[in-house]
């Protein structure tokens, strides 16, 4: 009979790991019979899903407020399934608010719990980390920090570097993908713009980066467009200015830019591995983000400077978000510009420190030894 394991991860960045660490589990062990919450990624390499992603996603306070009938639903529904499945141990996969409830529940009624992509305890609710020594057999953690973060509570975690060096470099190592853009026609040097996924992002990121395309314009801006979201979103924000828009292309965009501007997020390192200088917006409901302030204790937003422990990219956040202080920045880090070549230096020095890949096979490889 083979092994059972529940795996939960709740939004995209989830789906896309929890995907790969599926492939390794099961290259590894092909009779384990996985039962997983996440996505078509997930569901692409095989398994039984439980539930998908897209009834999931809610960010902030205010947001969770207001969706809490449907969160208090899913944990309920959750905790019944992974009863009926009797797995011999769960998985979870960074999605801390509801995840950290599923280990405590899970500990007390004997579950083995395994979690991959720590809760940021370090930035804010530190006292969680008692929670998850007491709740988590096995902690598998993605940035290096983290390490000495947990030795001084005495809780020995695993270091299996960040997954996206693997997505980076398997990317890299095939075809380089030309990015078709039918509206350069003048081969102007490329900007990406990376204004997040969710539509109340693009609402309050596009207005203010839109203008960039007026002052500057021997360029030419491309959006990354997030494939879960309608080109009308994007059309109506745009109007008549001259940008593309590029689905499913982050990467061969961000591979033929001389610059980007970025919102906070795991895009902040893509853009930082990919060695494009970069400008970090942040803009947040003011509500979530006046209560934010005063919980969060991280000096930066973005996991570059987080990683290197100093500003290496201008990050600006809230009111310091404006388009007056975006064009000043941006100035700086194209061709020519006083700050790019700092911050390729603090690249490469980011590089090092993350050290090499292979984190799913890690996760795979730990967690079939002991489960």
């Amino acid at each position: 009979m083979g092994k059972k394991l529940y795996i939960i991860s709740g939004e995209a960045s989830g789906d896309l790991h929890g995907s790969n660490v599926m492939k390794e589990l099961l290259a590894q062990e092909p009779d384990l019979n996985i039962r997983f919450w996440g996505g078509d990624k997930m569901q692409a390499v095989g398994g039984t899903m439980a539930k998908h992603i897209r009834d999931l996603a809610f960010m902030g306070f205010v947001e969770v407020l207001k969706n809490l009938p449907t969160i208090l639903r899913n944990i309920r529904f959750c905790k019944e399934d992974i009863l009926k499945f009797k797995p011999d141990a769960l998985l979870l996969i960074d999605y801390p608010g509801f995840n950290m409830r599923i280990a405590e529940w899970a500990k007390k009624n004997n579950i083995k719990v395994y979690y991959y992509i720590s809760p940021t305890v370090w930035a804010w609710k530190e006292n969680r980390v008692h929670k998850i020594r007491r709740d988590v057999f096995k902690l598998f953690c993605i940035l290096p920090f983290e390490v000495d973060f947990y030795k001084k509570y005495k809780y020995d975690i695993e270091y299996v570097g960040h997954p996206l060096l693997d997505e980076i470099e398997q990317y890299q190592s095939q075809p380089k993908q030309e990015l078709v853009i039918s509206s350069n026609s003048e081969n102007k040097p490329i900007i990406a713009m990376l204004p997040g996924s969710r539509k109340q992002e693009l609402r309050t990121k596009l207005p203010i980066m839109l203008p960039l395309v007026d002052l500057f314009p021997q360029y030419h801006f491309v959006i990354a467009g997030a494939p879960n979201m309608d080109i009308s979103v994007y059309k109506e924000l745009i109007g008549d200015k001259k940008v593309d828009i590029v689905y499913g292309k982050t990467y061969p965009l961000l591979q033929q830019s001389e610059a980007a501007v970025v919102t906070s997020g795991t895009a902040t390192l893509e853009t930082g591995l990919f060695e494009i200088p970069e400008v970090v917006c942040y803009i947040g409901n003011a509500i979530s983000y006046q209560i934010a302030k005063r919980l969060v204790k991280v000096k930066y937003i973005s996991l570059v400077n987080l990683i290197l422990d100093k500003e290496a990219v201008a990050e600006l956040i809230q009111n310091d978000c404006t388009t007056e202080n975006l064009a000043k920045e941006l100035s700086l880090i194209v061709k020519g510009g006083k700050k790019r070549e700092q911050i390729l230096e603090g690249y490469s020095k980011l590089k090092m420190m993350l050290g090499k890949g292979g984190a799913s096979k890690k996760v795979a490889q730990s967690l079939l030894k002991t489960i």
